[in-house]
């Protein structure tokens, strides 16, 4: 009996080690991969997201997009004020007149509509630029980091399936994106590629 007590302590010791070598490989498996992978990765969204140049181009496009929203509201409303005018004028008139008003009216409402379909489409592709221009200024910054880390390729974060925190360059890429772009502002306008 007390050689099968003996035998219990054994084989928790023994689990015990193992699960400190377990944790010590894999903290020095990390502290290697760290020093040795020429790969790092960069949450894309975030990286855009959290420097002061992309919340300067998404609070623009915010702006941008709610005084769009307002405008549309108060042309809403003034093109339903005058079709109720218009239907209450309908038994004034004849009924060929009031199809030829009710046609005008129909044309300016497409019109409109029309109008600010493109207006709406004007901000997405500005927004589409000015996420270009980011990661066109971005892309000395990260060169850079790589350099500085001995980095042969960048990827994006979502795309591995397993790795280490360590090779993530997202917090040390916005910091030193804030500190060298600040908020964009004299970042030259995104160039489009001539065809």
């Amino acid at each position: 009996m007390r050689a099968l007590a003996g035998w219990g302590w054994f084989r928790q010791g023994a689990m015990a080690l193992c699960l400190l070598f377990a944790t010590v490989g894999h903290v020095d498996a990390q502290q290697k991969a760290a020093n040795m992978v020429p790969i790092a990765t960069l949450d894309q969204e975030r990286f855009f997201n959290e420097t002061r140049f992309g919340k300067a181009v998404l609070a623009a496009f915010q702006s941008d997009t709610d005084a769009l929203i307002a405008e549309n509201r108060k042309i809403e409303a003034d093109l339903e004020a005058e079709e109720r005018d218009l239907t209450s004028r309908r038994a004034t008139m004849g009924a060929e007149e009031f199809q030829t008003l009710a046609a005008a009216f129909d044309r300016k409402v497409e019109d409109i509509r029309t109008a600010r379909d493109a207006t709406s489409q004007v901000l997405s592709k500005r927004l589409d630029e000015d996420r270009a221009r980011f990661f066109d200024a971005a892309r000395p910054v990260l060169i850079a980091l790589m350099a500085e880390r001995g980095v042969l390729a960048i990827i994006d974060k979502r795309a591995v399936l397993l790795g280490f925190d360590t090779i993530d360059l997202t917090e040390l890429a916005i910091a030193r994106l804030d500190e060298t772009l600040g908020d964009g502002a004299a970042t030259p306008p995104y160039a489009s590629p001539t065809p």
